[in-house]
Parts: structure tokens; C-alpha cells; sequence
């Protein structure tokens, strides 16, 4: 039998080894339920965060999670949806006057108009929420992506918002978003967080 070169014993080596490194990057989704490994590990680890440090969010990082707001869909594609990006003091100090934003040093305020957005006919609902809720998600799961913690600020007044900042008269604003890192002791999730009813609870299949 003819003898195989060492070239040729160490190539099939590294072949060997190519394989296995694939069989157990192929093991560990696979043998997560829920499809892709790393979007499931993103949804899993967002967390609702109650207290921020004040170290800046960098312009890269605020420009990704800007352009994932900027895909999100929208019913009938009319995109009625604007984001006023709130980082520096002065504004932060106006915003806080409505909202402390638990102390995050960039606060996403999103807004939409009723009047840009698509109304199904047969009920006369405006999408203009929902099309705001979904570039909401986007911002929040991307901001997750990025190593940053977040919130989702819904308990304030609209119309205060308004007055603070002018610049989102012209418009209904939905929802903040508060981004930053969490703060070293206090940022961490609360034992609300993983609380979830059961998929039987919540699914029917027809």
C-alpha cells in the first residue's frame, strides 16, 4: 500500500477537524428549540432596564439601531412613523421634566401621524400605532444586539412631551425609548422580567 506524505496526513487532518468544528457549530443550534441560536438569545436576554449609567452611547451603535427603526415594515409601506433622538443635556433636562427616563443618556421619542397612515376599510382602524409599536421593536431588540439595555416608556403624558420639546408638535407621540448601559447594581433585570405564561395559554391551533 502506498504511503500518504505528511502534506497529505496533515491535510486530511485539518479536513477532520473542519468537520467536526462545523458538526458543533451545527450541534449548538440545532439542539436549541427555537430555531436561530443567536436572534432567540437576543429576545431571551432584553430585559426592561430601570436604572442607566452615564456612560454615552457611541454614534455608531445610535446609527445602527436608527437605520433598524428606519426597516421596519409598515402597513401599505406609508411609514408614518418619526423618531426624535433625545442625547444632549438641555434636551434630556426638558424631557425629564415629563419623565425621568430612568437617568439614560439617549432617549428615542416616537411618534406618528394618523393622517400618513393606512386605514383598513372595513372597520376604519388607523395603523399608525401598530406601524409605531413595530418600529418600537426594532429599536429595542437591535439596541439588545448592540450591548445596550433599554426601556419602553409608556407611562407618561403625550401632550407634556409636546410641550417640552416643540418639535414633535406636529406629530402623536407613542412610546420612549430610554438606551444606555445599565447601571452597576441597580440596571439589572427585575424577577418580573421572567414571568411568561405558558405557549397552551396563549396558542390555539385551528
Amino acid at each position: 500500500m502506498e504511503k500518504k506524505s505528511l502534506f497529505s496526513r496533515l491535510s486530511n487532518v485539518g479536513k477532520i477537524l473542519n468537520r467536526a468544528a462545523f458538526s458543533d457549530v451545527d450541534q449548538k443550534i440545532t439542539k436549541y428549540n427555537y430555531g436561530s441560536d443567536a436572534f432567540m438569545r437576543i429576545l431571551q436576554s432584553r430585559y426592561s432596564c430601570h436604572s442607566f449609567d452615564s456612560y454615552p452611547v457611541s454614534d455608531s451603535k445610535l446609527n445602527m439601531i436608527l437605520e433598524a427603526g428606519r426597516l421596519a415594515p409598515s402597513a401599505k409601506n406609508l411609514q408614518p412613523t418619526r423618531i426624535w433622538v433625545v442625547k444632549s443635556e438641555e434636551a434630556l433636562a426638558k424631557l425629564r421634566t415629563v419623565h425621568p427616563c430612568y437617568g439614560a443618556p439617549v432617549v428615542l421619542i416616537v411618534g406618528c401621524r394618523n393622517e400618513e397612515a393606512w386605514i383598513r376599510e372595513s372597520d376604519g382602524v388607523n395603523a399608525a400605532k401598530t406601524d409605531a409599536a413595530i418600529v418600537l421593536t426594532h429599536l429595542m431588540l437591535t439596541a439588545t444586539d448592540a450591548g445596550l439595555a433599554n426601556m419602553w416608556i409608556w407611562d407618561f403624558d403625550p401632550r407634556k412631551v409636546r410641550e417640552a420639546l416643540p418639535e414633535t408638535r406636529e406629530h402623536g407621540v407613542y412610546a420612549l425609548l430610554a438606551i444606555g448601559y445599565p447601571a452597576a447594581e441597580e440596571g439589572k433585570p427585575t424577577e418580573l422580567h421572567a414571568e411568561r405564561k405558558p405557549l397552551e395559554a396563549i396558542v390555539r391551533t385551528l
